[in-house]
């Protein structure tokens, strides 16, 4: 590969990883309990929990939720992340 070329993708790089620093998304668990919001850069931006999961008072039952929506909307993100990378990381055996 020559000089050029990877320095074209590194810029290249850098760019979308701006972009996705600025893409959000977001995740509710089953019961739309709790509700995650996350950059695409894999920095959590806010959490909502429902008034009724809270007043339930099972300690348990809300970290589960919690938990699961924060494994959601993390999932969400390192998709939305692979998926503007791909092209640029094509044949570099990167993790993208």
């Amino acid at each position: 590969m020559d000089m050029m070329k990877m320095m074209k993708q590194v810029a290249e790089m850098k760019k979308i990883q701006k972009q996705l620093a600025g893409k959000t998304v977001e995740f509710s668990n089953g019961g739309g309990q709790v509700t995650v919001t996350m950059s695409c850069d894999m920095k959590p931006q806010s959490i909502t929990i429902s008034p009724d999961l809270i007043q339930s008072g099972n300690m348990k039952k809300i970290e589960s939720a919690v938990l699961d929506a924060f494994k959601g909307v993390l999932n969400v993100a390192q998709a939305e992340a692979a998926r503007d990378m791909k092209n640029l990381t094509a044949g570099l055996g990167l993790p993208f």
